[in-house]
């Protein structure tokens, strides 16, 4: 830990170099889930292995930040995911300028449209998390190799306003290499709206588009404009939060669209917590196909502990993989660890 202290401050330091040492910091956490889990499927698809297993998921955040001298502060944050193999699964940098907001280059995931792809709330994970038919489609395409920009929380009449608004040369291809570019050039752009009322009740949605125009740099790239749109709304009302939110893709060029429904009630009493959600994904018709509803069910409860936590969820699909009549069940008991 402490050779790990010193090179992240050296680097930082250095890369920050108006501002003195003592106004950088540098740490490490992480977190380890053991999970066993075991699922029934009557079809052979991906995700429907029939069987049991065991295994542990291990992830390490490292975060270093630092303050100029004009004010503004940089923060690097990276998560990295040690199953099996060493990998980054989430990392941005972040310039707090003050008043005038917030810029936040988004290398892998991380950008405000994506961060609202689904705010129902859960005890355990969405209910989408073990399955391939993910409702969370919104943001997706400016997720990595994007910019935000989002602007300071306005306060107003007891409201708390958050907005921003996203960039992306090379939507749906994620980040280039360092000093290295895109192999298409579909530009993507978002933008989010969020209002807190005092009441306990949240609402907000985003935009999403995607321009094909600038696509085909190469022979295996596609041209595909798309437009994706989502809202919600959620009520926390002492131990029991409410959310509902509706959100909507149109392919345009080709694919299906698809449209889904997120709702889920937790409660919370002390340290444990309970929630039950019930999702739907449909794969619109096409001219050759019929439309496809794929329902997903899941009850999942929480028991914390300082730093550990025991989680358990049982999860129901039907049409899975939009394929009518099929079913895939899952149940997963898990217990983690945060250091």
């Amino acid at each position: 830990m402490n050779k790990l202290k010193k090179i992240g401050l050296s680097a930082l330091a250095g890369s920050l170099a108006m501002t003195t040492a003592n106004a950088v910091d540098y740490s490490v956490s992480g977190d380890a889930i053991i999970n066993y889990s075991s699922s029934d499927a009557d079809y052979a698809i991906a995700e429907s292995s029939t069987g049991k297993g065991l295994g542990v998921d291990t992830d390490l955040y490292f975060t270093a930040s630092g303050e100029l001298d004009n004010g503004f502060t940089v923060t690097f944050f990276q998560a990295a995911n040690t199953d099996s193999s060493w990998s980054n699964s989430s990392s941005q940098v972040t310039i707090g300028m003050g008043s005038l907001g917030t810029l936040q280059v988004n290398n892998v995931a991380g950008s405000k449209a994506n961060g609202i792809d689904d705010v129902t709330p859960y005890a355990f994970d969405e209910a989408w998390g073990a399955s391939t038919d993910d409702t969370s489609f919104f943001g997706g395409s400016t997720a990595s190799g994007s910019i935000d920009y989002r602007i300071p929380a306005q306060e107003i009449m007891g409201m708390t306003i958050n907005a921003s608004v996203t960039y992306d040369p090379a939507a749906d291809e994620g980040a280039a290499s360092a000093r290295g570019a895109n192999t298409s050039n579909n530009t993507g752009t978002a933008a989010t709206l969020q209002i807190a009322t005092p009441y306990g009740i949240e609402i907000g949605g985003g935009v999403e588009n995607v321009d094909g125009s600038g696509a085909a740099a190469t022979a295996s790239a596609t041209a595909s404009d798309e437009s994706s749109a989502t809202g919600y709304v959620k009520y926390a009302n002492g131990p029991i939060t409410i959310g509902y939110q509706e959100s909507y893709q149109n392919t345009m060029n080709s694919g299906r669209d698809l449209s889904a429904t997120m709702m889920s009630v937790a409660y919370t009493a002390g340290d444990i917590t309970v929630s039950y959600a019930e999702q739907t994904l449909t794969r619109e018709a096409t001219s050759d196909t019929v439309a496809v509803d794929t329902d997903l069910e899941s009850i999942q409860a929480a028991y914390t502990m300082g730093a550990m936590t025991l989680s358990a969820s049982l999860n129901e699909t039907s049409n899975a993989g939009g394929t009518a009549g099929q079913t895939y069940e899952e149940t997963e008991l898990a217990v983690s660890f945060a250091f």
